[in-house]
């Protein structure tokens, strides 16, 4: 397979339901295994049975032996000191075993590429700290508030732009949640309220209703936002409890999940998303542009497809966020508007994300066209 997109016969991985296996035997040493998606275990056990080595990774998925990384002294890479190794097993069983190519595999696993310097890239490359304006808030969008409900992942993407965000150091911890209360009680412009982290599904049915409920206690407020991974890699986190919750809120609730290549979108990850949307809840998609991921036009193509015949609607392709760590993740923004205009000529036009990158200090994404070509990122 080459560039994480396709098997040695030339077929795109993951363009039909088929594909992704419902049981997948890893080596037996690992708790939990061999898994079977036909019977998931609780959201929490997934997370507490995640691997979080990059060496448990990569014998989990077979990689040979010629493939490995030069470890420090503590068998760490140095980019994974900084930021641990983490990827649940029902992520992991979607990855080709012995591909070190493997689109999932390059999203998850820390490589010495990571510590490579360039210029550009910086540890909070969208201005995140600068737009903080209560422990645990950021403002930065006109009638837009985002409440980073919890440092936790679901999964440690190696291209996360807050992989270096200072979580205590800002207040935004799971239990601290009156700050951000109060301060969206005194901005009677916000209507929008968009839940982020980490990732907010890390955070308990529990918690998350009492969040919602003092959301909801604000007059002026009128829509609430989750921006999560959860669905696509721990899809069992989408409980019957949270479907319900997110249904019957007083705010009108809109789900945006987070998927870059179409082999993550696995039946029970699409059996669980078609939950929400039947109970009401659209649900968007947003992908980062990746080398080695998802940078050839028939991968982004079938994703897209997998997406609308799902329902779920394509919204944002970002151009990488120029975190320190992600350098070799970076595509050209000339080859990003080429692949979308070679995606206009065979999806309908709902079918085509928008593409965008994020400045910092401004007001809101800024679309990536034709007549930007020469913008320097």
């Amino acid at each position: 397979m080459r560039n994480g997109s396709t098997n040695q016969s030339g077929k795109i991985l993951a363009t039909s339901d088929e594909f992704v296996p419902t049981a997948f035997h890893l080596p037996g040493e690992l708790p939990g295994l061999p898994l079977d998606e036909s019977e998931p275990v609780h959201w929490q056990v997934a997370m507490k049975r995640a691997i979080r080595s990059s060496q448990q990774l990569r014998k989990a998925v077979r990689l040979p032996p010629d493939s490995a990384e030069v470890l420090g002294a503590e068998g760490k890479l140095a980019g994974e000191r900084n930021f641990p190794t983490f990827a649940p097993l029902e992520f992991v069983a979607r990855i080709e075993p012995s591909n070190p190519d493997d689109p999932l595999l390059r999203q998850v696993l820390p490589v010495t590429a990571e510590e490579v310097e360039q210029a550009g890239f910086a540890a909070d490359p969208v201005g995140d700290l600068n737009a903080l304006v209560s422990p645990g808030v950021l403002h930065k969008y006109e009638g837009r508030a985002l409440i980073l409900t919890t440092s936790a992942c679901g999964i440690h993407c190696r291209y996360c732009f807050r992989r270096e965000f200072p979580y205590q150091q800002t207040g935004s911890r799971k239990d601290e949640w009156l700050p951000s209360i109060e301060y969206l009680q005194n901005q009677p412009e916000i209507e929008e309220v968009i839940l982020s982290g980490g990732d907010p599904l890390t955070t308990t049915d529990e918690k998350l209703d009492q969040l919602i409920s003092a959301l909801e206690d604000i007059p002026h407020l009128k829509r609430l936002r989750l921006h999560s991974r959860m669905p696509i890699v721990i899809p069992q986190r989408i409980t019957e409890e949270l479907v319900e919750r997110l249904s019957s809120s007083r705010l009108s609730a809109w789900m945006v999940v987070h998927a870059n290549h179409p082999q993550e979108l696995s039946e029970s990850v699409l059996a669980r998303i078609a939950k929400l949307i039947d109970s009401g809840i659209p649900v968007l998609n947003q992908a980062v542009l990746l080398r080695g991921v998802n940078d050839q036009t028939e991968v982004l193509a079938e994703l897209c497809r997998r997406l609308v015949n799902h329902r779920i609607q394509p919204y944002y392709l970002h151009q990488l966020d120029r975190v320190r760590g992600a350098t070799h993740f970076e595509v050209p923004v000339e080859t990003g508007l080429k692949m979308i205009d070679s995606l206009r000529a065979v999806l309908p036009g709902y079918a085509v994300p928008q593409y965008v990158h994020e400045e910092a200090g401004k007001k809101s994404k800024s679309p990536i066209l034709d007549n930007t070509r020469k913008v320097n990122f």
